[in-house]
């Protein structure tokens, strides 16, 4: 198990903005405020602090992210912390510290959602994940002996 996972759940700051690399993998970016809320004990005032990330989703959750948030909706997001690093026109250095996700899912804590299955199965679709590959929906795994009834390939509904 990895040391570097994070779970967060804040509103999105601005609408996913949806784009493919060059050989066609999808990525969306959005922003996300949390919020954390707290008493003084000293004045009994109610303080706040905001802090904003910036999250990258990438294949198949990319496109789903596009098409269900926007701009307020309140999420779960769970994942990874990861630095990027360039330079910019003018050879300033510039580095941030992004959310690459690995799941997103409404917050239920005060709205409901409607879930619905998007089945995006090709000839190239599978599970495709932040490493930028993808692999081919093939026939599903053999069933481990003595667990009938359950795949680790099976789909959660």
């Amino acid at each position: 198990m990895s040391g570097n996972t994070v779970s967060m759940v804040g509103n999105v700051t601005r609408d996913p903005e949806l784009r493919f690399t060059p050989s066609g993998q999808p990525n969306a970016s959005f922003g996300l405020a949390v919020n954390r809320r707290w008493q003084n004990r000293q004045t009994s005032e109610w303080e706040e602090q905001v802090s904003f990330f910036d999250v990258v989703c990438w294949g198949d959750m990319a496109e789903n992210v596009g098409e269900s948030l926007q701009k307020g909706t309140r999420v779960v997001v769970s994942g990874r912390l990861q630095q990027r690093s360039w330079e910019t026109q003018s050879g300033e250095k510039r580095s941030k510290v992004e959310i690459v996700a690995d799941e997103v899912g409404p917050s239920l804590r005060w709205a409901t959602a409607q879930i619905t299955k998007v089945d995006r199965r090709g000839p190239d679709s599978g599970q495709s994940g932040q490493s930028g590959g993808s692999s081919s929906a093939a026939a599903p795994a053999p069933q481990p002996a003595g667990d009938p009834g359950y795949s680790h390939d099976e789909e959660p509904f």
